[in-house]
Parts: structure tokens; C-alpha cells; sequence
């Protein structure tokens, strides 16, 4: 008698690399490989990929942990994927990109995104969308591409993400899963379709865009060429997957409003799911689909470990040995100097917000500063000022999400910035909450294999009851309480600072040019 196919192939497209994980049905990865590509930064404003390589990336991936795993086509049972946010791609008739596939650090579309904010299309657009009005969504993207890019606007047959480039490639046919269209700034949460006025406002019609589906969508027929390069079996099915954000909570068991994900990378996000679609009034928060009656809010920042790194750079550079992608692991150990200055560092404030921003404050023209400096403070109250701001930003997203009823008793937090104990003592601080370091180190894939399992029926249902779908743990930290009484004085000063400063930041915005190099080192 035929076993019943045993893994699930995970693909996780990143900003920065492409990993395959083989998951077997009880969740253990029994194979992992990760295929990196660059960031191309054309000028400080720009943030741009090679479609073709990060599409080699992922076939010759998949063949790879196929081969070194040793697993047979016949015993695997799907291949599913997860993704990064907010990527357009333009297409021709001939179905070639026109474009390089523009991603969600780009800045050019800050104007068009302001306009809408001004004229009060983004507020509405938002309220039927869930996305912020926002320079890294496809939506300015596109106005940016009209005003400024007309002779391919009007060459386009299709405007797609990454994800679907990849599944037109294998399949031949235009298809984006629910929740990378609700990153779009153009997919209407409340009907699942593309949105009327944001149509309107880019110019283009639904028969430009891909056609929408469930993340439990599942697709067959691999082009066989693709499917004799990978090493799978023509009819394996494709699970479509959904973004990575949300994937990440799925993969770690955060799936209610009573518990937060954190994740501290070179950028940083806070999510939680709720059951029904929830928007933040002014437009702060994102609301992204994950499956049926599943919906992750929250907010992320552009400022996570990149200031960290900068920091360290700045204060420590003459004992830094050249930093290589991913390995922040070095960096921990100058982390341990701002131990020496005492919580709050003597009054001084960091705003951490070297590459604009996006939640809280949805700011691209925001940058850092340092508030309070004194002669008496020192590289060690620098450095622990710059580790609190970074854990203000997110206790202020946290508290955008509590406005909404979703009042997290416990933080499951992720990335390489919580290899330092003091970043995760300092959060759990900050926001009065227990802080647990889960042990999954790639949430996403897991996500995706997960909502893979989900969709060929081998699991009934994504959330168990009992809790036996969430990560186990590492470590947790308790807040302590006379910490969190003190920075619950000097947030409201920290974010009184932002406001009196936002207009000067528009103002000084004529006078700098971005340092690239920031912008290439981010990942989602």
C-alpha cells in the first residue's frame, strides 16, 4: 500500500534571499536552503530587484533541498509560499517585465502618497483597503509610474508583485492570494476584490491586475520543464500561500488579539489577528488577510537593528571587524555597554528613525535625533537610548492596537536583534507586558507549511484549542515594574518630541539625501 506524501516544500521569498524549507507533516524542518540576491539602489530614492533572479533563486532553491534532502517527488505533498509585501512589476503584452520589480523600500511615490493624504482619498482609500497610505504600497507606486513613467504605464498589459511573476512562470496564469493583494493598497477587505476608487485614482482597470484568490488557493500543472528542474512531479500541488507577515504569526501560534508578535530585524513589525477586519481610524495600522476569518493588524517600522548597527558603528567602529548580511551576532556583545547606563538613560532620548518611517508615525520624511544631550552623558547612555527608542516605536504601535480592543498579555518576540537579553528585558519593560523568545527561527516558512497542510485537508483547522500549535519557548522575561513606571513617563515626552518636530522635518528634508547604503540593508 502507497504511503501518504509526507512534506510540504516552504518557500519564503525575502527581501534580501530566497529560503526553502522541507517540513515534514508534524512541523519539524528536516532540510533548509537560502539563495541571496542584491538590492539595487539606481539613486537614494530607489529600491529595486531583478525579477528573473530572484525566480532562479527559488527553482534552483526548491531543487536543493529536494536533492540534498533526498526526499522522492511521490512523497511530497505540496510545495506552498510565503512572500514579501508591497513588490510591483510591470508587464507587456509579450508578458516581460517593463520594470524591475520596485519593492517596498522605494521612496519615489512620497509626493503622490502625501497628495493623497492631503486632498482625503487615502483616508477612504484606506478604510476600504487596510493598508496605510504609504510610499512602499503599489498604489503611489503606480501614480508615481503615470506621472512620471507614462511611456511604460501605458506599455502595461499587467501590474504584479514578485510572487505572482514566480506563479506565472510556472503556471501561465495571473493570480494573487488575498493577503499580498490587501498589502497592495488596492484590495477592498469588506468584498475580497479589487477596490473601485483606488482603480480610479491609479488609472487602471481590474483586467490589469492579477486575479484574486483564497491563500488556500491550490494550483496544478506545473510547467514540466520548471517541474523536471525542481525535482517534483508534474502534478504536485501548488499551495499559493500568503505574505510573510502573516505567515510569521501562524508559524509562531500568535493567532488572537491576547498575544503580539514582535519581530526585531534589520526593520521591525508588531501583528496580531483578530476575526473580522479592523481598522485603525486615522490609518496608522495595517489590516492584511491571512485565511477565512483571520486578519493580522498592526504596524511596522522602518528602524529596527539598522540603527542598532549604525549606532554601534558610530560609537565602536574601531572594534568592529566588517559586517557581513545576517550576522548581527557580533554586534551583541558592544550591546552589553549600555548596561552601564541606568534605564531611561539619564534623560535622554533617541528617535530612531534614520530611514523615515512608517508606523507609528507613516513619516518618509522623519529622521533621527537625539533629545536631552548633556555633558554628562556618555557612549554607554548613547547606545541604551538608541535600544529604547527602537522599543518606543513598537510600544507605540502597541498602543495604537490597544485603541482598538486588542489588548495583548504577552509579546512573542523574533530576529536576530533578540539575541541580546538586554533589548528583550527593555521591551518587556517599556511595555509592562511579559516578553517570550520563541524557538522557531523561521516563522514564515513554518507559516506557509502550515497553511499548506491546512489547505490539502491533512489539518482541520489552523488554530488548535488547546495551544499545541504554538512554539515552544526559550526564554521569558518579566517586566519589571519600577522600569515600566519610568518609561511610562518618557513616552509621552518621546512622541510630544516627534510632534512638535514634524514640520521641521519637511523642512530640512530639502537639505539631505538619504545615504543609500541604509536602504540596502533592509529587509522586511
Amino acid at each position: 500500500m502507497k504511503n501518504e506524501p509526507n512534506f510540504v516544500v516552504a518557500v519564503d521569498i525575502g527581501t534580501t534571499s530566497a529560503k526553502t524549507l522541507l517540513i515534514d507533516r508534524a512541523g519539524k524542518v528536516t532540510g533548509v536552503h537560502s539563495i541571496a540576491y542584491p538590492l539595487h539602489v539606481p539613486q537614494s530614492d530607489m529600491a529595486e530587484q531583478d525579477p528573473e533572479q530572484i525566480f532562479q533563486a527559488v527553482i534552483d532553491g526548491m531543487n536543493a533541498v529536494i536533492v540534498t534532502s533526498g526526499v522522492h517527488p511521490d512523497d511530497i505533498l505540496c510545495v506552498s509560499f510565503s512572500s514579501a509585501m508591497h513588490s510591483l512589476i510591470v508587464m507587456d503584452e509579450q508578458h516581460q517585465p517593463l520594470t524591475a520589480s520596485i519593492i517596498w523600500a522605494d521612496q519615489r511615490s512620497v509626493e503622490a502618497a502625501e497628495e493623497l493624504i492631503r486632498n482625503g482619498k487615502g483616508q477612504s482609500i484606506y478604510q476600504n483597503t487596510g493598508t496605510p497610505i504609504h510610499p512602499m504600497s503599489p498604489l503611489t507606486k503606480l501614480i508615481w509610474l503615470r506621472e512620471h513613467r507614462p511611456e511604460i504605464y501605458q506599455q502595461a498589459s499587467k501590474f504584479i508583485g514578485i510572487k505572482e511573476y514566480i506563479f506565472y512562470r510556472l503556471f501561465k496564469e495571473y493570480t494573487i492570494d488575498y493577503s499580498i493583494a490587501s498589502a497592495t493598497g488596492m484590495f477592498n477587505i469588506h468584498q475580497l476584490d479589487w477596490d473601485e476608487q483606488a482603480l480610479q485614482v491609479t488609472g487602471i482597470s481590474k483586467q490589469q491586475l492579477s486575479d484574486p484568490v483564497p491563500t488556500t488557493h491550490v494550483i496544478k500543472g506545473i510547467d514540466p520543464e520548471y517541474a523536471s528542474k525542481i525535482g517534483i512531479n508534474q502534478d504536485t500541488p501548488f499551495v499559493i500561500g500568503a505574505s510573510d507577515g502573516v505567515l510569521a504569526n501562524l508559524g509562531i501560534g500568535v493567532m488572537d488579539s491576547s498575544e503580539a508578535a514582535v519581530s526585531i530585524g534589520t526593520s521591525s513589525a508588531v501583528r496580531a489577528v483578530v476575526r473580522q477586519p479592523t481598522l485603525d481610524p486615522e490609518g496608522r495600522l495595517f489590516c492584511y488577510a491571512l485565511a477565512e476569518d483571520y486578519w493580522v493588524i498592526g504596524g511596522a517600522s522602518n528602524n529596527g537593528g539598522v540603527v542598532l548597527r549604525w549606532t554601534v558603528e558610530q560609537l565602536f567602529s574601531d572594534g568592529l571587524a566588517p559586517l557581513g548580511q545576517h550576522q548581527f551576532a557580533q554586534y551583541t556583545s558592544f550591546l552589553e555597554v549600555a548596561r552601564q547606563a541606568p534605564p531611561g538613560a539619564n534623560g535622554l532620548l533617541f528617535l530612531p528613525l534614520l530611514t523615515g518611517e512608517r508606523a507609528p508615525f507613516w513619516d518618509a520624511k522623519a529622521r533621527g535625533v537625539y533629545f536631552g544631550l548633556s555633558m554628562g552623558h556618555h557612549k554607554s547612555h548613547m547606545l541604551r537610548a538608541a535600544m529604547e527608542g527602537i522599543i518606543f516605536q513598537i510600544g507605540s504601535i502597541v498602543s495604537l492596537m490597544e485603541g482598538l480592543a486588542v489588548k495583548p498579555t504577552v509579546i512573542r518576540a523574533s530576529g536576530g536583534v533578540l539575541q541580546s537579553e538586554l533589548i528583550c528585558q527593555i521591551m518587556a519593560d517599556v511595555l509592562g507586558i511579559p516578553v517570550e523568545v520563541p524557538e522557531v527561527i523561521e516563522s514564515s516558512g513554518l507559516g506557509a507549511a502550515k497553511l499548506g497542510l491546512y489547505a490539502m485537508g491533512v489539518i482541520d483547522k489552523l488554530v488548535d484549542p488547546t495551544g499545541s500549535t504554538k512554539a515552544s519557548s526559550n526564554e521569558r522575561y518579566e517586566p519589571n515594574e519600577q522600569n515600566h513606571q519610568l518609561y511610562q513617563q518618557l513616552l509621552p515626552i518621546y512622541l510630544k518630541v516627534y510632534s512638535q518636530l514634524k514640520d521641521s522635518y519637511k523642512e530640512i528634508a530639502k537639505f539631505q539625501i538619504p545615504d543609500a547604503t541604509s536602504i540596502k540593508e533592509m529587509t522586511t
